[in-house]
């Protein structure tokens, strides 16, 4: 093996031929082990750090891990010097997010001369890829321990081998495992919490790397995603968001049940949490159902989240998205219809292989034409082993920056439209904290995930007040906190 090392005792490593296979064995649903023996209380006395890169299904796998991390008795530390464990949680969706991992890695590297002993691990999406391990093995070979996505449940047998040897411990599975129930979970406070509802994706967009990090599509049971909620509601939870990486395709692999994601949120829709939210959908799998039961409101938000990535059914087709323009607005046009006061974000690529400016001028309209409140706008970044990755990048670099700044030009005028339209209005403000810039300021989301900024006492924290909107900004709104509402809030 490289540099002399025979890392053979503790290597498994990710294979992207096998992670694009799509097995037809059926999915466990497991239960997560106690604590080996040889490992509780391991951590008295010692500290540990995640940091956390990419999306809210980084976030939660960063709380399970958190969580299995204390059940060995370490402690959360937020400083470097302090930690005994750091495990970076790593993205895999764009390059950038990629080197930046790579960058602090290298940083890490005489921190770990200074402490022998730390144990510096990388999991995450990353971790599921080739070329990223062989790097590693390469140039980082600082780097105690790498796992993936599908085995985080293994994560106390790994750091053992990791404490007990001095070979670097690789355990990457690129079959993507089962469904493991009862993981622990030190969530990031006692207002919002994150809900796995299933795992993967199957929909192969061309640019995307996350059906091979993170394995086909597998459903949660629902008594166990609503057993959870239940129990988030007795612990007084206020929000609650459901995540899978195509939300909405939940229960397309059941086998022995029909019940799928409308069915799933209209039975959330009876449990007493204040708001629920989902994320991200798929235009695809958004079906009539579905609409119907978001419809009826109640603790399910009138805020959607929608990717629609290019207005132009030619890229669209290039994308492998599975929906063209008309089909979109399509969808769009009975959301608005159901639901009048909805608001709707997204996500947009610019700068894709081929497009052109007429297809670039597509995407411009389509914004136009369903007004989104607020979109996550990227230019195309090519990920390996991806279709798209082999196609012709042939959009210069400087086309692709102006095109992005004017697709933010237009949204940020929508927004500052939409956003006005609440001024003098009365909304409801689930308070999340103070305000990073002003700790005198209270900060908060209304029901359609829109940021407050208002002056209240400090009580406020965690509940759910009323606040008049004074000041619309293009992203955020300012308001007066009201004691009293003599009339139903919006947003």
């Amino acid at each position: 093996m490289l540099s002399g090392k025979d890392y053979s005792k503790y290597f498994t490593a990710p294979d992207l031929k096998e992670a694009k296979k799509r097995g037809k064995e059926d999915i466990q649903v497991l239960q997560f082990d106690q604590i080996p023996e040889e490992m509780q209380g391991v951590g008295a006395g010692k500290k540990y750090m995640i940091e956390t890169y990419g999306c809210q299904m980084n976030v939660h796998d960063s709380e399970t891990i958190a969580g299995i991390l204390e059940q060995m008795a370490y402690t959360r530390t937020e400083s470097h010097q302090d930690a005994d464990i750091i495990l970076l949680n790593t993205c895999a969706i764009r390059e950038n997010a990629e080197d930046k991992v790579f960058g602090h890695i290298g940083s890490l590297k005489a921190l770990k001369t200074e402490k022998p002993n730390l144990v510096l691990g990388v999991c995450g999406c990353m971790s599921q890829e080739e070329s990223v391990v062989s790097r590693i093995l390469q140039k980082h070979q600082h780097v105690d321990l790498i796992f993936g996505t599908h085995n985080i449940h293994r994560l106390p047998h790994l750091l053992f081998n990791a404490l007990m040897s001095k070979e670097m411990v690789v355990e990457v599975w690129s079959k993507e495992g089962d469904v493991v129930e009862n993981m622990p979970k030190v969530r990031a406070d006692g207002l919002r919490a994150w809900v796995n509802i299933m795992y993967g994706c199957d929909k192969f967009c061309t640019y995307c790397i996350v059906p091979y990090t993170r394995g086909k599509e597998r459903s949660r049971r629902p008594e166990d995603v609503l057993n959870e909620i239940r129990d988030l509601a007795r612990q007084g939870y206020q929000e609650i968001t459901l995540l899978g990486q195509n939300v909405n395709a939940y229960g397309k692999d059941f086998s022995n049940i029909t019940y799928l994601f409308g069915d799933l949120m209209d039975d959330v829709r009876k449990i007493g949490i204040p708001r629920v939210r989902f994320t991200t959908s798929h235009p695809r799998d958004f079906d009539d159902h579905l609409i119907e039961v978001l419809a009826k409101k109640g603790n399910l938000v009138e805020h959607i989240h929608l990717p629609v990535q290019s207005g132009s059914s030619e890229v669209l087709k290039l994308m492998a998205r599975k929906y063209d323009r008309e089909r979109y607005l399509e969808l769009v046009a009975k959301l608005k219809k159901a639901i009048p006061d909805v608001v709707l974000t997204t996500d947009i690529i610019v700068g894709f292989p081929g497009e052109t400016d007429e297809q670039f001028a597509e995407t411009l309209s389509l914004v136009k034409e369903v007004e989104y409140d607020m979109a996550f706008t990227f230019i195309y970044s090519p990920r390996d082993g991806t279709p798209a990755a082999k196609m012709q990048d042939d959009v210069p670099m400087e086309v692709k920056k102006r095109r992005l700044a004017k697709l933010n030009d237009v949204l940020n005028e929508i927004s500052k439209k939409k956003n006005s339209i609440l001024q003098g209005q009365v909304v409801e403000v689930l308070v999340e904290g103070e305000s990073k810039k002003n700790p005198d300021v209270l900060s908060g989301r209304t029901r359609t995930n829109k940021l407050v900024n208002f002056v209240g006492p400090k009580h406020l924290i965690g509940k759910m007040v009323y606040v008049s909107i004074e000041k619309a900004q293009t992203w955020t709104l300012k308001g007066k906190w009201v004691e009293e509402v003599s009339k139903s809030p919006v947003a």
